[in-house]
């Protein structure tokens, strides 16, 4: 069921980190506290064509039964069980037509149990560990019972000072999460970011972090870093625009209400949430 990794996206770090069979096992123990020793048993099924979702830096692999979907995330997203729960119906389609099996049919068709991690390094304050569920995207409970769907997310705070005991399981992800630190660190010297990303990578390779990786792939990482970082300025930008167009819409049902004639609904109309909404219906906005 091997399916390659696409490359019209740039990888991320934390795929470049565990790219290697032997690390991303190592990986794989350290959360489950599991015991598997060879690398073989491990096989790599992540998808092509899933840029819609932009799942960028993903890992999916077998081993044994378990189908395992590994996401890092720097920025925190609600609708993560949304996107795992479209990713593994596509990789379950592509398991079913590998294998032939006839949905049809009148025996059960086996299916690998399905795992979904996050690994979160963001910078907005979170616990060690996050139950993640789409069903929490659905409406309240209704005559109609609970919903037929579900897909949960284990969200794992990975940066310094956190989860501390699966760090030391796993010492790439240990690495990695000082990596990422010495980086932070640097920029909050108001160092342009090259400078910043650079400096840190010297003084990891001088104290054995991520040596290798590094070493070998020194440009590369500091251009995945430059890419996440410019995304993270993106994502603020847009909340900006966002408090701007909503200041906007207000300054808007402002100007309305006193044409109306309707002066002393102002106050009500810039502090009550639900009363800017029937506005906005009422004005057809």
């Amino acid at each position: 069921m091997e399916v390659q990794i696409t490359k019209e996206y740039k990888d991320r770090l934390f795929r470049l980190v565990f790219g290697e069979k032997e690390d991303l096992l190592a990986l794989y123990n350290a959360v489950n506290e599991s015991a598997y020793s060879n690398p073989e048993q491990l096989a790599i099924v992540t998808l092509e064509n899933m840029l819609y979702l932009k799942m960028k830096n993903d890992i999916s692999f077998l081993i044994g039964d378990i189908l395992n979907l590994y996401e890092h995330q720097s920025t925190l997203n609600p609708n993560m069980p949304v996107r795992g729960f479209l990713y593994f119906a596509e990789t379950y389609q592509k398991y079913l037509m590998k294998h032939k099996y006839r949905l049809y049919g009148k025996k059960l068709i086996p299916l690998p149990r399905p795992k979904y991690i996050v690994f979160y390094n963001g910078l907005e304050d979170q616990p060690d560990r996050v139950e993640l569920k789409m069903s929490d995207a659905f409406p309240p409970a209704s005559d109609a019972g609970e919903p037929c769907l579900e897909c949960r997310a284990i969200m794992l705070n990975i940066n310094a000072g956190h989860n501390s005991g699966l760090m030391d399981k796993c010492r790439k992800l240990k690495e990695y999460s000082i990596f990422v630190e010495k980086v932070r660190t640097k920029l909050q010297m108001n160092l342009p970011f090259d400078e910043a990303a650079d400096a840190a990578i010297r003084e990891c390779i001088q104290k054995n972090i991520l040596k290798d990786i590094l070493t070998a792939h020194r440009a590369e990482v500091i251009d995945m870093l430059f890419t996440e970082y410019d995304e993270q300025e993106h994502m603020a930008f847009l909340k900006e625009e966002g408090i701007k167009e909503g200041e906007n819409r207000v300054n808007q049902l402002i100007r309305l209400l006193i044409e109306n004639g309707r002066s002393s609904e102002i106050e009500k109309a810039v502090t009550s949430h639900d009363f800017q909404e029937s506005l906005f219906q009422e004005f057809g906005l």
